[in-house]
């Protein structure tokens, strides 16, 4: 048990599913290189937690739940602005499972976001408009962490929040870009995302 009270580096694994990978709903480029990568890092970390989007089938950020969207479309909703996508990581479906070949068995626990059909969440830490919290940034600090390492996808989208989250929470934050891949949307969002998290203060190497 004194081991647990020790634990200050921790690893964030986000959502490394299916439907981001090559052949998925929403399928970030090269999204399935970061499995190898990020198995070869689970060894060097007090604690590895992990994040999957983890949506109801109505969920408010599929284009196919308004009427007449289009993926790429931005709606304004009640709870704030939409970027519409492709309906992706639906609860309990394969494609929201983790990707093939990640090595689950160092997650001492996994935090689902975007349960909530009418807000989006990319962060792992909190829902978009910072409603609902998912639980990652009290079980950290439970944890001892002080230092926090992130890997995975995508990252000018989930990564780029969960790293701002954070740092907000006061973790000295740093983003594996070895470890991470980005949809690009439109040419240079990574680069540009890059910056901000930079100018935030998280490390990125």
């Amino acid at each position: 048990m004194l081991g647990l009270f020790k634990k200050t580096k921790a690893l964030i694994v986000v959502d490394v599913q299916n439907d981001f990978c090559p052949g998925g709903a929403l399928a970030v480029p090269k999204g399935d290189e970061v499995v190898p990568v990020i198995n070869g890092l689970l060894g060097g970390y007090d604690l590895v937690v992990a994040t999957r989007d983890w949506h109801p089938r109505n969920h408010c950020s599929f284009a196919a739940t308004h009427r007449g969207g289009k993926v790429g479309e931005r709606v304004d909703l009640a709870r704030g602005s939409q970027l519409l996508w492709p309906v992706h990581c639906v609860q309990g479906t394969p494609g929201a499972e983790f990707a093939k070949g990640l090595d689950k068995s160092k997650f001492a626990k996994v935090f689902d976001k975007g349960v909530d059909a009418d807000i989006d969440s990319y962060s792992g830490f909190y829902d978009n408009d910072r409603g609902r919290s998912t639980g990652l940034d009290n079980f950290l600090k439970e944890k001892k962490v002080s230092e926090v390492y992130i890997a995975g996808l995508a990252t000018d989208y989930c990564v780029r929040y969960t790293a701002l989250d954070s740092v907000k929470a006061g973790f000295k934050t740093t983003v594996l870009l070895e470890g991470c891949r980005g949809l690009d949307v439109n040419p240079g969002d990574v680069d540009r995302v890059l910056g901000e998290m930079k100018r935030a203060g998280v490390t990125v190497k």
